[in-house]
């Protein structure tokens, strides 16, 4: 990694690491701020680090030259992380070979700017790729979503120093994590509590807090931080993973995307240097096409699923499942009843990849010609994916075993992984808000706007 004013202090060894951790889970559960689940739902690494081996050691990325290559290398990820799926979201195994993998192909770059060296690929590309991704393994799929979130952001709002340190990182194979949620402490709040403000005589800032949903913050280099400033408006913080006063806990123990290490990340006084603060409010003083950007990643990465549970609920009928009694044939593929469950659910799930499809050009356009209206289409196109995609992943999810029977559900399948998955997914960002957005503009004529 590159020198830069970010990468500033003594970072602690790594046999201090653990007894850190510790001593910091120990603190947060007797003040109540951490709710340590049940250890038997939790990976080895919700008391432990991952060894700086992992983080120091890495291969070189290669760097993609455009959209086939990336395609290309999405396609080879995929077929080499598919075959473990399954056994990864059983035993909660946290995905290090593939994580490293993913950076080593060139997938980590695949939004960096042209200008800096990066395939800038266009919206439909990384639908696609994330598509992809996430028909072998949910999981996976969705740890690199605020990756590229937060290469936006620097696209976006970065200075031109920040841009050249950060492309180049990421170009290199570093990874963003993300620290954007938070627990609240209020029911129905959601109030940023995480503090970002000036050191008292000397330059810099120090920020403060804890988040939660921190998607990707153990596998990576640097985790982008959500805070308020002292004037209340809200900026992001690229913290080093491993800065003094950052602990990452991996107290993730969704029924689903279990092995997104989506748990905590506590700062205590982290020292941030004003080079590695952007102003995120700025993002959203004008017409922006950035909520698009991120909601539509989600969306791919459901209805990849989606079609993964399909293609396994086809399997299993036509090689396990018996016909019903009375049905008149011999094999359950032949039921007529059967045949037209399945083109309901081929049929919807067209449906939803062709809206999202079109959401992806309704973004791209955006991106070249940026004004109200088209950043009005990109949200309303993506907000009626966004929709259509949870209600079909989360029917044909839970419709795998009404076609498939009785016997589809026996644990060795595990196939209620992908119900799993794409149910505890689609609850971050509620599908029921997309059609007051959506309804708006067909009634009144208003395009629904982001604000943050």
């Amino acid at each position: 990694m590159q020198d830069h004013g970010c990468l500033q202090g003594d970072f602690p060894l790594e046999e201090s690491l653990d007894r850190a951790i510790l001593q910091n889970v120990q603190l947060l559960v007797d003040s109540g701020e951490l709710e340590h689940p049940q250890r038997e739902s939790l990976s080895q690494y919700a008391e432990r680090d991952l060894p700086l081996s992992f983080f120091n050691e890495r291969p070189r990325a290669h760097r993609l030259q455009g959209d086939e290559e990336a395609l290309a290398a999405a396609r080879l990820f995929a077929e080499e992380i598919r075959p473990g799926a399954s056994d990864r979201d059983r035993g909660r195994k946290l995905p290090l070979h593939e994580i490293r993998r993913l950076a080593e192909l060139g997938l980590l770059g695949l939004v960096v700017p042209k200008e800096y060296g990066g395939p800038d690929v266009s919206t439909q590309t990384l639908v696609d790729i994330f598509k992809i991704i996430s028909h072998a393994d949910g999981s996976i799929g969705q740890i690199p979503q605020n990756h590229h979130f937060f290469v936006k952001t620097i696209e976006l709002i970065g200075n031109k120093e920040q841009k050249s340190f950060f492309f180049q990182e990421v170009l290199n194979g570093a990874q963003f994590g993300n620290g954007l949620a938070e627990r609240s402490s209020s029911k129905g709040a959601r109030k940023i509590t995480t503090i970002v403000r000036k050191l008292d005589g000397e330059e810099g800032f120090v920020l403060n807090g804890s988040k939660y949903y921190t998607t990707g913050a153990l596998y990576s280099h640097w985790i982008p931080v959500t805070a308020l400033n002292e004037d209340e408006q809200r900026m992001t913080a690229f913290v080093p993973r491993h800065a003094p006063g950052v602990t990452v806990l991996d107290d993730w123990s969704g029924i689903g995307q279990r092995t997104t290490a989506s748990g905590s990340v506590v700062l205590r006084n982290v020292k941030v240097p004003e080079s590695c603060l952007l102003p995120h409010f700025q993002i959203f003083e004008g017409p922006q096409y950035f909520s698009a950007f991120g909601q539509i990643m989600h969306a791919a990465i459901d209805i990849g699923i989606a079609r993964a549970a399909l293609e396994d609920a086809a399997a299993f009928v036509r090689d396990y499942t018996r016909p019903a009694f009375g049905s008149g044939v011999t094999r359950a593929n032949e039921e007529p009843d059967l045949i037209r469950r399945f083109g309901e659910l081929g049929i919807r799930l067209q449906a939803a990849e062709a809206l999202l499809d079109r959401a992806a050009d309704a973004i791209d356009h955006a991106r070249k010609e940026l004004n109200a209206e088209t950043a009005g289409k990109a949200a309303l196109t993506v907000d009626s994916a966004k929709w259509l995609v949870t209600e079909t992943a989360i029917e044909i999810t839970n419709a795998l075993f009404e076609v498939a029977g009785t016997s589809s559900m026996d644990r060795k399948h595990n196939y209620d992984r992908h119900w799993r998955n794409v149910r505890i997914h689609t609850l971050h960002d509620p599908a029921r808000l997309k059609l007051h957005h959506v309804g708006k503009w067909f009634l009144n004529g208003v395009y629904h706007e982001y604000k943050m």
